[in-house]
């Protein structure tokens, strides 16, 4: 039972802080489970994850902190990660520590005790130190940190209790704890000074003071001035002694003291350094580099397409009840079925995907090998300057742009982030298959044979990919004008995945998706449908149905629209219906074929629209009876398609994740210039062999 007054106090914050692949991840969510929360940090792109625990009356918030080497940053994630260390409303800072690799994780925990925090070590990895035939004397480490020190086994959940019970004790009663450093010598002629002075300070409390800088001595150097030359000295002289080589000298020696070996070896090459030799071989390693993002594109595509199409038919049913019992309201059945029921449905349609992305992601992430992808394609993509990790964003993208522009959070720094954010969306996504399939089918493969056919569809894809290399070299070089940081990525070992952190990390990441994304389309698709229903034509009676949607979408203010805009896309060989199309497939690319059904004089409701439509759109004629498409029409609409940003949910995706309204505007305008002038292109070409 909560008490009043643990319930009326602010909740303690805990920041998990450490080097990336020291188990910080597998750590946050063994001690918080599903109760996480993603929101950005404030004013900034990188994400948040925290998640409130309470335990014996007292709330805590956990902060999983972006990991980091230094507390000097080189990245946005690392600025974060050391404005949260810096945060003074951090109550305790756990240091999670490699046991495996202690020389290199201990240096930032030099840095942190520095700056005379609260602070206690989780150290994971104790199983692999058990595993090289050593033991790691935790009471020994204990001393030589000077604070508690609680190992761990995180995957195996070992550990948890007695960690979670430390934190919330030391959080009730808190101590400034430090290494055991000797730094005495630095400081003794400062102290001998104060001390003749009538100043009687210790040597912890004058290390603190000289931390702090000159501020904390102004009172002493008003009344004795002299008093600065020794400090000056006495700052360099402690600043010379925890420099980075003085300080790994340091954590150098703590290794030593605290690990024995207790049994040989079994092997001097491990299983990694086996499977290295072949996954990040030059070419063996980029062939299977291939094939394993080949299988995660399959994935995405086949494991959430029957996902997909239940989610599709189950809001199909749904706006097919609620059209039955809105039946005598035809405006509110409208709004219902066609605005918010249709536009929630074209939301959660998409959400397979995105949990079969994570998945894979994650299960990369978790085995050990996405650090191996990475480091493969950094060779291929540093010339426009990208580094490996925006492969992973960019092959997501073709199955829908909004996860791989949520998977660009793996890049490095903003500026590279920005960059594969703003050309994700040149991937064909899946959505726009069906207009391919549908063109293709009615005016390529007829004409011209299944060779073409699957040659225009691979070209479709490849046009995007093709276009985005040399636009993220322009982005880069004139644009952001960032230059490319090294790669610097640490290999871990490879290992079973955590299922436990996959599944957190599908379930968090969907939770986002449906949260954020979903409520700016669902608002866009609402708009769309009064566009495209308002104001009501006066029909006559006995107008076939198909033909009553035609006219009424004609006489409409997206209709009237797009009439108004034919003479900007009549250039590209486009009439009005086809113009109003493209409009109407902003709020998602997946409402282009039923909204050519409805202009080409067809129900939405026709179980054969493909069919019909094929033959609905030979036939169209040009008013001076010319047909309205060709083989080159069709291409250049698919052209159109391939490039343009036709999609309200990647905007607002980009809005979020890019924290800025300026970005999405500057994707939406370039892609819809590229997109114009491809499909003007085409025409022309089409013009030059009289084909059009």
């Amino acid at each position: 039972m909560k008490s009043k007054s643990s319930a009326k106090s602010a909740p303690k914050r805990v920041a998990l802080v450490g080097n990336p692949n020291a188990g910080k991840t597998t750590l946050f969510n063994s001690l918080t489970g599903s109760k996480q929360k993603i929101a950005n940090y404030p004013g900034v792109t990188v994400e948040q994850v925290s998640a409130f625990i309470e335990q014996d009356g007292v709330r805590a918030e956990f902060i999983d902190v972006p990991g980091l080497y230094s507390l000097d940053a080189v990245s946005e994630d690392e600025a974060v990660a050391v404005s949260v260390i810096h945060d003074k409303s951090i109550d305790l800072i756990v240091c999670v520590i490699d046991g495996s690799n202690l020389e290199r994780n201990l240096f930032i925990y030099t840095q942190i005790c520095a700056l005379g925090r609260p602070i206690m070590v989780a150290l994971t990895m104790v199983d692999r130190v058990e595993a090289k035939g050593e033991k790691l004397d935790v009471e020994k480490l204990s001393k030589f940190l000077g604070c508690k020190v609680i190992p761990l086994v995180g995957h195996k959940e070992k550990g948890i209790a007695a960690l979670r019970t430390a934190i919330f004790a030391e959080l009730a009663n808190p101590t400034i704890s430090g290494p055991v450093i000797d730094r005495t010598e630095a400081i003794l002629p400062l102290k001998d000074r104060l001390n003749r002075m009538g100043f009687d300070l210790s040597v912890e409390e004058l290390k603190a003071k000289i931390q702090e800088g000159e501020p904390a001595f102004e009172h002493y150097f008003d009344q004795f001035p002299e008093l600065r030359p020794d400090f000056l000295l006495a700052k360099e002289g402690l600043e010379r002694h925890l420099d980075p080589s003085a300080r790994y000298h340091w954590t150098s020696k703590v290794q030593k003291e605290v690990i024995s070996q207790i049994k040989k070896p079994r092997r001097a090459v491990t299983v990694t350094d086996k499977l290295d030799l072949i996954l990040t071989h030059r070419v063996f390693g980029l062939g299977i580099f291939v094939l394993v993002m080949y299988l995660v594109f399959l994935c995405i595509y086949t494991f959430s397409k029957p996902a997909m199409d239940l989610i599709q038919n189950g809001f199909n049913s749904l706006g097919g009840v609620l059209g039955n019992l809105l039946q005598g309201a035809p405006v509110l059945r409208s709004l219902v079925v066609d605005g918010i029921v249709g536009g929630i449905g074209s939301v959660l349609v998409f959400l397979p995907q995105i949990l079969v992305l994570f998945f894979c992601i994650a299960l990369l992430e978790g085995t050990g090998y996405l650090a191996r992808a990475a480091f493969l394609m950094d060779r291929l993509l540093g010339w426009c300057g990208l580094n490996g990790r925006a492969f992973i964003p960019l092959l997501s993208s073709f199955a829908c742009a909004i996860p791989g522009i949520m998977a660009a959070r793996v890049m490095p720094d903003q500026k590279s982030r920005l960059a594969t954010i703003l050309v994700a969306p040149l991937m064909s996504c899946s959505a726009r298959l069906p207009v391919y399939m549908l063109l293709i089918g009615a005016f390529i493969e007829p004409q011209f044979g299944p060779f073409w056919a699957g040659f225009t569809l691979f070209a479709m894809h490849f046009l995007g990919f093709g276009l985005a290399i040399p636009v993220v070299f322009f982005i880069n070089k004139k644009i952001l004008k960032g230059k490319r940081l090294p790669f610097l990525l640490e290999l871990p070992p490879y290992q079973l995945p955590k299922w436990k952190d996959i599944f957190i990390a599908m379930f968090t990441r969907g939770k986002v998706f449906v949260t954020t994304a979903g409520t700016t389309i669902l608002v866009m698709s609402v708009i769309i449908w009064a566009a495209g229903y308002f104001p009501r034509y006066n029909i006559p009676a006995g107008t076939p149905p198909e033909v009553a949607a035609e006219i009424q979408l004609e006489h409409s203010v997206l209709g009237t629209f797009g009439k108004g805009i034919e003479p900007v896309f009549r250039p590209l060989g486009f009439d009005w219906r086809i113009s109003t199309a493209i409009l109407s497939a902003f709020p998602a690319r997946e409402t282009v074929v039923p909204s050519l059904g409805i202009l080409f004089s067809l129900g939405k409701d026709d179980k054969k629209l493909d069919e019909k439509l094929s033959k609905k759109l030979i036939d169209a004629k040009w008013p001076d009876n010319k047909p309205l498409f060709t083989p080159w029409t069709a291409v250049g609409l698919m052209v159109f398609f391939a490039l343009c940003a036709q999609c309200f949910s990647t905007l607002a995706t980009v809005r979020r994740e890019t924290n800025s309204r300026k970005w999405p505007w500057v994707m939406f305008i370039y892609m819809t210039v590229f997109a114009y002038v491809g499909a003007l292109i085409v025409h022309l070409i089409a013009m030059l062999f009289g084909a059009s």
